[in-house]
């Protein structure tokens, strides 16, 4: 008996080591456990706060660059805004880091033209229903039709995205969509072979890489901005509100025409007489005698000599005391000359050098009515004045595309401008200016290329007709005062830690920030 209570007491004092061990070790893994979260936890919570440093500082870092680019826009005094300047290109530039010594943080600036885009508060329906199709809308499919009368319906809108809300509109049109890969083979033409890429030693077509759609909000804004100035920075004429003294005021652009007044007084109050214009274009069919004066001097007027038999004999059977007029005191205005004219009421010698103007290239006038035939301006004073005047009162113009930085696909869009026009225009810009080009005068800053300083300069252009130049006028400028600054924050590896998105108007003597975003 004593031996078995021995054997026993052994036994259990055994089996409790044991359990003590096996706690032991579950005790020693748990704290191991709790150690390793703990450690873990601490690991965590330093690369957050590095993290958030990190965050902190290229912030700062972006919002340097951000303000670099400010200077750098403020600084800019070329009366014109192309992509051959140095804001265009893209900023670098390193900042001192304030928190690690001997460290610089770098920073990456990219400025973009908002003039370079389509805005959707202004465009029409004919230019929406080309940007439609530009993201990939069917061009004739009657509901690209509906949704472009929807989108100018739909104006103002506070930002591009907000073209989500509109009936129709799909997110492949709006944010752009990534296409297939292409793996058909590539076209060559005489003396010229393949990509070395495009196909394979067995001769079978390579997919090409796929290729992104742009969207709407690649191509479109609604900060587009320009001042209402000419190239010398006077004050544009708002020819549907100025009085006749102001429109006397009115000269062609040096070069086109040398600087000389284009409305005489009489001409001006003809043209007050009918305007409410809505386009440019209408002012080269404005009649130098409108209906007004018309109904003023028609019992004064005949196409008929003194005799009435509307023959044209010799002047000195058929003129009366003047050139033109007969004895009953009516003006022949097929016969009679400029002074003969001026003697009509509310004709000047403006307007009656128009009407043998027109006689002398036309021909004879049929009737009396046909007088209103007569035209108040050339083409080429047209042409002459489009950088002297609006339509609009206001110190800024919105909605016009910069001929200086806007792609050749967007210039395609615009009213009377096809691909070839809009290639050409590019063309133009980005080659070398002539020795003589007013670009190298303006500015100490080298600038590259041959923009353009005046809107009429489109007009010299082999490729840019009339029909062309007087539709595409109302859509175009060769500046902007709206700009896109996008800052990041990158650090050693490359990596953008922070970016700073901000839209400036410069406009006024202040830049003024008007979209800002922090990511």
């Amino acid at each position: 008996m004593m031996l078995f209570t021995k054997r026993f007491t052994y036994l259990f004092h055994k089996e409790q080591s044991g359990l003590s061990l096996v706690s032991t070790l579950w005790i020693l893994t748990i704290l191991s456990i709790l150690a390793a979260q703990l450690l873990y936890s601490i690991h965590i919570e330093q690369r957050t706060q590095r993290n958030f440093l990190d965050r902190g500082k290229y912030h700062y870092a972006a919002r340097a660059g951000f303000e670099w680019t400010l200077a750098v826009m403020r600084s800019d005094q070329t009366p014109f805004d192309s992509l051959g300047e140095s804001w265009a290109a893209p900023i670098t530039g390193q900042i001192e880091d304030g928190v690690q010594v001997g460290n610089f943080l770098n920073y990456s600036v990219a400025v973009t033209d908002e003039a370079s885009r389509v805005d959707i508060n202004t465009a029409d329906v004919g230019l929406i229903s080309n940007l439609l199709a530009q993201v990939g809308a069917a061009p004739d499919d009657a509901q690209t039709q509906e949704l472009a009368n929807a989108i100018v319906e739909g104006q103002p809108y506070r930002s591009v995205r907000d073209l989500a809300r509109v009936e129709g509109m799909t997110s492949e049109l709006l944010y752009g969509m990534q296409q297939a890969a292409s793996t058909q083979p590539v076209a060559t033409t005489q003396g010229q072979g393949t990509s070395p890429n495009s196909v394979s030693d067995t001769g079978v077509p390579l997919a090409t890489a796929p290729q992104t759609q742009p969207g709407l909000v690649d191509l479109a804004t609604i900060y587009s901005i320009d001042a209402s100035t000419s190239p010398d920075g006077e004050s544009l004429i708002n020819v549907n509100t100025a009085d006749a003294q102001q429109l006397t005021q009115i000269e062609t652009q040096p070069g086109q025409g040398g600087g000389q007044p284009v409305f005489s007084q009489a001409e001006a109050e003809s043209l007050i007489q009918q305007r409410e214009f809505d386009r440019f274009s209408a002012l080269i069919d404005v009649q130098a005698v409108s209906d007004e004066l018309f109904n003023n001097i028609r019992d004064r007027i005949t196409t008929e000599d003194s005799s009435g038999n509307g023959e044209n004999e010799d002047d000195e059977e058929r003129n009366g005391p003047q050139q033109g007029q007969g004895e009953d005191g009516q003006i022949n205005i097929n016969t009679a000359d400029v002074e003969t004219l001026e003697s009509l009421n509310g004709i000047d010698q403006g307007i009656a050098e128009r009407i043998v103007d027109h006689r002398d290239s036309q021909g004879f006038f049929q009737n009396i009515d046909a007088i209103k035939d007569v035209t108040m301006l050339t083409q080429q004073e047209f042409i002459g004045i489009v950088d002297k005047i609006t339509l609009k009162d206001g110190d800024t113009r919105s909605g016009l595309i910069n001929i200086n930085t806007a792609s050749a696909e967007i210039l395609a869009l615009l009213p009377g401008m096809d691909p070839e026009k809009a290639r050409a225009i590019v063309t133009r810009r980005e080659e070398d200016p002539p020795d003589d080009s007013p670009v190298l005068s303006f500015t100490e800053e080298e600038i590259t290329g041959n923009p353009f300083t005046n809107i009429s300069q489109l007009s010299e252009m082999q490729e840019i007709d009339f029909n062309t130049f007087r539709e595409v006028v109302d859509w175009v400028t060769y500046r902007s005062h709206g700009y896109r600054i996008e800052a990041n924050g990158v650090d050693t590896t490359g990596r953008v830690v922070s970016t700073c998105i901000g839209i400036i108007d410069r406009t006024g003597d202040q830049v003024i920030v008007q979209y800002w975003r922090q990511d």
